[in-house]
């Protein structure tokens, strides 16, 4: 797989690191490595990246939107109750 066929997945809607993962057949660990490069090289293209970062759903503690991968634990509350990350890509204004 090319790192430039996730471009149709992610304009689509936004997406986990596991969705990514069952729909392009490959390891969650390698689809992440892929994806942060794809987001890498964005700004060469006519598409700019939307993350939603993972939010902890018992105390609302947002995580940075630098992680596309679940954190285990929410320094806050100590839970375990996180939301995956999304990713999606836009198309950017043309000026």
């Amino acid at each position: 797989m090319f790192r430039k066929d996730l471009i149709p997945l992610l304009l689509e809607r936004p997406r986990s690191v596991p969705e990514i993962s069952r729909l392009v057949g490959q390891k969650g660990k390698q689809t992440a490595e892929d994806l942060e490069h794809l987001l890498k090289s964005l700004r060469h293209t006519p598409f700019q990246p939307v993350i939603s970062p993972a939010v902890c759903k018992q105390c609302g503690f947002e995580f940075d939107d630098g992680k596309l991968r679940k954190p285990s634990r929410c320094p806050t509350c100590r839970g375990n109750w996180i939301s995956e990350p999304l990713v999606g890509l836009n198309q950017k204004n043309a000026n």
